[in-house]
Parts: structure tokens; C-alpha cells; sequence
């Protein structure tokens, strides 16, 4: 996603906000958060909140958009986000060393089926989970509680069993762990979170991690 929005910022001719790439991701990322998160809860439709998303965007940078031309920016946006799907280098190594424990792994993600599917297929995952659950197919979306255990229990466990891994804390770790799972924060940015958010988490005993290599030692020590 940070590649993609940045690869495309730099085709439009406009490369960042204030000079800086991070600002540019991070403004991104706050839209991606706000506007999927009210596709999420009814209020906005799925091409409803890419329009929004494009709008946004553009007009940070003073295009303004109307609703044909925001959905062709978002399009276009498609594109090089696609084209820059790829894992993590710590990814494979991690997967690796979860087999080896005997870890059983499966994925919950926020999204339409086919699309996750097409995903996790183009980065060569698919035959690493054992289950796969999007709020598309489900019609329940993280961070409801419902979510996660409806995982555990197509794994046969229960969520004391089960860890959570995610890069969004309140929707993904957050969410796990007020489910029951542990729930981990892949935190690889160092990011600033709400003083309540971080009460939250730490009163839900989430485990922060900064990068996959970490995940397979703090697994054992629970």
C-alpha cells in the first residue's frame, strides 16, 4: 500500500505532502482507516469509500474530484498498489519457523473473498493457511469478537489457544485479545497511537512485536 501511493503520487507529478514520503503514507493510511472503517459500519458503500478515498486524497493536494473522477483516480491508484504486492522479507523465515513449532496458522482478513484470495495467491501463501476468513464471506468484520471465534472454532480450539497477529492495533490486536486470543501488534513503524487506544491495549495485555522475526519466541514464551 505505501509503495503503491507513493508510486503513484510520483506518476501524477505531485510526490509529497511537505516533502516528506511518510506524510504522504500516513495521511493515506488515516484514509484508508476512516473511510473503510465506514464501509465497515454501513455508511458508505465499497465503491463509496474508494471515492471518498480518492477525493480526499486529491484535494490535499488541491485537485478536486467529483464522484467519476474520484473513482477512476482510485482505479488508477489500483494499478500500482497491485503491482507492488509482495511479502515482507521476514515473512517466509517467521511461517517457516511456526511449522516447525507445529503451529497451525490461518488468516482473518477485512475484505471481499475473491479479492484477499487473489492476494494471498499472487504472494505465493496460499498453501501456508489451513483456514482463510474474510468479513466479505462471513458479514463480520474485526475487531467483533464473533470474527475470532468463529476462526478458533473452525480450528477446533479454543481462544485461549489461539494467537492474533496484526498490523492494526485496535482492529486487530485489540480485537483479538478482548476476544480472548492473545493478541499481538506487529508494530513495524514505531507508530503513535491515542493515549486511549494504548490503555486499551495494555489493559488487554497485547504483546507489541516490530517485526515477524520476533513472533515465533514470543509464541513460545505463551
Amino acid at each position: 500500500m505505501d509503495a503503491g501511493i507513493l508510486e503513484y503520487s510520483r506518476a501524477l507529478g505531485s510526490p509529497y505532502a511537505g516533502g516528506k514520503p511518510d506524510a504522504e503514507i500516513a495521511y493515506w493510511t488515516e484514509l484508508e482507516e476512516r473511510h473503510y472503517h465506514s464501509y465497515l459500519a454501513g455508511d458508505l458503500d465499497y465503491e463509496g469509500q474508494r471515492i471518498a478515498r480518492a477525493r480526499d486524497f486529491a484535494a490535499r493536494h488541491g485537485v478536486t474530484l467529483d464522484d467519476t473522477t474520484a473513482s477512476a483516480w482510485y482505479t488508477e491508484f489500483f494499478t500500482h498498489y497491485i503491482d507492488n504486492w509482495r511479502l515482507q522479507e521476514d515473512a517466509l523465515p517467521c511461517l517457516d519457523r511456526l511449522a516447525a513449532r507445529g503451529i497451525r496458522v490461518g488468516l482473518i482478513t477485512n475484505g471481499d473473498l475473491d479479492y484477499q484470495l487473489r492476494k494471498i495467491e499472487r504472494v505465493g501463501l496460499t498453501p501456508r493457511f489451513e483456514h482463510i476468513v474474510t468479513s466479505g464471506a462471513l458479514g463480520i468484520a474485526k475487531p467483533d469478537a464473533r470474527i475470532f471465534h468463529h476462526t478458533c472454532a473452525l480450528f477446533g480450539i479454543e481462544p485461549t489457544n489461539a494467537a492474533y497477529v496484526g498490523d492494526r492495533l485496535a482492529t486487530d490486536a485489540i480485537g483479538a485479545a478482548q476476544a480472548g486470543l492473545t493478541g499481538v501488534w506487529l508494530d513495524r513503524v514505531g507508530a503513535k497511537v491515542p493515549q486511549a487506544t494504548a490503555d486499551a491495549a495494555a489493559a488487554a495485555g497485547v504483546i507489541r512485536v516490530t517485526s515477524l522475526e520476533a513472533l515465533p519466541g514470543v509464541l513460545d514464551a505463551q
